[in-house]
C-alpha cells in the first residue's frame, strides 16, 4: 500500500487574504507618510520667513526704513534687494515668499505653497509674518490654522 503524503502549503484563499490585508495597512502608511512629509516640509517656509524678517530687521537697523529711498539702499535678503512685492523662492523651492513693505515701519512676508507635495497641503496654504513679529496661517478656506502650521500642536 502507497500512503499519501500532504503536501503542506498555503490555499489561494489565504493568500489572497493576506494580501488584502497587505494592501489596507499599505494604504494608510502612504497616507500618514505623505501627511508627515507636508508637515515636516512646512518648515521651509516657516525657516525661511524668520530669516527673511532677520534680514529685514538687519536692513531697518542700519537705514531705519524698510523702504528703498536715498540715500539708503533696498533691503538686501540672501543676496538679493528687496522692495515691495518683491519674491523669492525657499530653499527647496515647495513655496513662493512675497515681500509686502507698505510704509516705512512696516511689512509682511507671505510664503504660499507652488510645488508638490505642498500644493496639497489644505491644513496650510499661506503662512504670514509681519514685523511685528506676529504669525499667522490659514487653510485652504481661508480659515485661521496658525497653532498647527507654525508648528504649535
Amino acid at each position: 500500500m502507497r500512503s499519501r503524503n500532504a503536501v503542506g502549503g498555503f490555499t489561494l484563499i489565504e493568500l489572497m487574504i493576506v494580501i488584502g490585508i497587505v494592501a489596507v495597512l499599505a494604504a494608510i502608511a502612504y497616507s500618514a507618510y505623505t501627511q508627515f512629509v507636508m508637515q515636516a516640509n512646512r518648515t521651509d517656509a516657516t525657516k525661511t520667513l524668520q530669516l527673511a524678517a532677520q534680514a529685514m530687521e538687519r536692513c531697518y537697523s542700519v537705514n531705519f526704513t524698510y523702504l528703498p529711498a536715498l540715500p539708503a539702499t533696498p533691503c538686501i535678503v540672501n543676496g538679493n534687494p528687496m522692495v515691495d512685492q518683491s519674491t523669492m523662492q525657499t530653499p527647496n523651492n515647495f513655496y513662493t515668499i512675497t515681500f509686502n513693505i507698505p510704509d516705512a515701519q512696516d511689512y509682511s512676508l507671505v510664503a504660499v505653497p507652488v510645488a508638490a507635495p505642498q500644493t496639497s497641503d489644505n491644513q496650510c496654504q499661506q503662512f504670514t509674518l509681519f514685523s511685528s513679529g506676529q504669525q499667522t496661517a490659514l487653510d485652504s478656506g481661508n480659515n485661521p490654522n496658525t497653532q498647527i502650521c507654525w508648528g504649535s500642536n
